[in-house]
C-alpha cells in the first residue's frame, strides 16, 4: 500500500533505523520513542490491524517481538520492558499497519500505565464470560 508509511518502509521506499528483520517481519526504531530503544514490529506484509492480521503473520510478529526484546535488553540493559499494541483510534492507533511496540523501561522513567487498575466483581466478569461464550 502506496499510503502506508510501514509498508514504505518495508519496501525500502522510506528511511528507518533498522534494528532486526526477517523473510515475515521488520523491526525499526520509532520516530517518536517513549524510551531510548522503543522499537516497532511490524508484518511484511499489510495488515490494518489486529482483526485483520492473519493468526500466522501474527505468530511471525510475535516471535520477533521476543527477540527484540531479548535483544534491546543485551544492549539497553533496561529494568523491565513494555510490550503494547493498540487496534483502533480508540485504542490509539495511529498508524493503520499492524505492529507492536517493544519499550525498554527503566525505574523512574515517569512513563505511565495504561489503566488504572480495579478490581471487578464476579457479577462483572460472569457476565462479559457470558457474552464471550454466545459468540464462540
Amino acid at each position: 500500500m502506496s499510503d502506508c508509511i510501514f509498508c514504505e518502509i518495508v519496501a525500502g521506499r522510506a528511511p528507518a533505523h533498522r534494528v532486526l528483520e526477517d523473510e515475515n517481519t521488520m523491526a525499526f526504531l520509532d520516530i517518536a520513542p517513549a524510551t531510548a530503544g522503543h522499537t516497532l514490529v511490524v508484518p511484511r506484509g499489510h495488515a490494518r490491524n489486529l482483526w485483520e492480521i492473519s493468526e500466522d503473520s501474527h505468530a511471525h510478529v510475535a516471535r520477533m517481538v521476543h527477540r527484540v526484546g531479548a535483544l534491546l535488553r543485551a544492549a539497553l540493559a533496561p529494568d523491565g520492558m513494555s510490550v503494547t499494541h493498540a487496534t483502533g483510534e480508540a485504542a490509539g492507533q495511529e498508524v493503520f499497519h499492524f505492529h507492536a511496540h517493544v519499550v525498554p523501561r527503566w525505574k523512574g522513567d515517569e512513563l505511565r500505565v495504561m489503566w488504572n487498575p480495579r478490581r471487578a466483581s464476579h457479577q462483572e466478569l460472569e457476565k462479559v464470560v457470558e457474552r464471550i461464550a454466545a459468540v464462540r
